[in-house]
């Protein structure tokens, strides 16, 4: 049984006030996830629930019956969310039902455009009311907008549409695009691939090729650098630096950083502390208790922000291989 089923069974178990508030402290992906699990729930056996929660068998014996399907888990996605339920809903039926189009959903919003541009406005229209609206709007906004214009008042008057009409549009559309949904790409170069072949290249190269990048594209360049340097590279480091950078960064942004660093990372940083200092810094980590990991990530940045001017200005210099490197005389 997974983490997941037994989530979706425990809050089946609870109050929809109750479920929903505990729902609304997850992230709205979580939230569909759960959902979805939840609208799959059919008849949860006893067996089931006693292995989630033992004493809500013993008090609830016939709690197993009944309690998921697909208006449940709106109506739990509707108190966890309240405006923003409806694309978490939408996304949770699609997964459950067989909805019409929803084989664009894997598909990229410009290849979806490039190949019902040229269709009857009514069909364009047809199509993008059976797709999520931030699709739908996404492909709208590449139509010429007299189109724009046609298609938005016929989605406007669109009233019932005989189920033959809307599977014989789909079957068209997906037999067309079938050429690209049967495509498989390999992910090459990028941003990443630069930041790998630099990190392991000389100083003085990095150092050129990225100053002179930086003449064109500012942002680019930050993009890279923030990509060669991670935070878990500071343990990589020798005593000297990490003292170092140590003297710019307070105790306060490593309590929050260290929450999702290695051990032997902790350890390092540690160790370059007073022995007051680290123990400061542990007790304020253990007081801290759970933290969002957006928060830990952000921090950890700030901090190799740091690093990063400290190299700049040659207080520190960076060796990310963890090789000491030749010397000679």
């Amino acid at each position: 049984m997974s983490d997941l089923h037994r989530a979706a069974i425990l809050l089946t178990t609870l109050p929809d006030e109750e479920a929903a508030a505990i729902m609304a402290r997850l992230e709205p992906k979580q939230v569909e996830d759960v959902s979805i699990e939840i609208a799959r729930l059919k008849n949860v056996s006893g067996v089931e629930q006693e292995q989630v929660i033992r004493t809500f068998a013993d008090s609830n014996p016939a709690m197993g019956s009944d309690s998921g399907g697909m208006d449940r888990a709106r109506s739990l996605m509707t108190k966890a969310l309240g405006q923003n339920a409806s694309a978490a809903i939408d996304n949770v039926r699609q997964s459950i039902e067989a909805v019409p189009f929803s084989f664009l959903r894997t598909v990229d919003n410009q290849n979806i455009l490039t190949y019902i541009i040229d269709e009857h406005p009514q069909t364009i229209a047809l199509i993008l009311s059976h797709l999520p609206p931030a699709t739908s709007s996404l492909i709208l906004a590449g139509l010429e907008p007299e189109r724009q214009l046609a298609v938005v008042q016929r989605i406007a008057n669109m009233q019932q549409t005989n189920p033959d009409i809307i599977a014989e549009v789909e079957k068209g559309l997906e037999r067309r695009m079938s050429s690209v949904m049967s495509q498989s790409f390999e992910n090459a170069g990028g941003v990443d691939a630069v930041a790998e072949i630099l990190n392991v290249s000389d100083r003085s190269t990095e150092k050129a090729i990225l100053e002179s990048m930086s003449q064109e594209d500012p942002d680019l360049v930050e993009e890279i650098r923030r990509l060669m340097f991670i935070f878990e590279d500071i343990g990589k480091f020798g005593d000297k630096e990490i003292q170092t950078v140590l003297k710019h960064i307070e105790n306060s942004q490593w309590s929050l950083a260290l929450k999702s660093a290695s051990v032997e990372l902790r350890e390092k940083v540690f160790k370059n502390m007073s022995q007051r200092a680290a123990d400061m810094l542990r007790e304020e980590m253990e007081f801290m208790g759970a933290v969002k990991l957006s928060a830990v990530e952000s921090k950890q940045q700030e901090i190799v922000d740091v690093v990063r001017r400290l190299e700049d200005t040659g207080e520190i210099e960076i060796n990310t291989s963890g090789e000491a490197e030749q010397l000679v005389s």
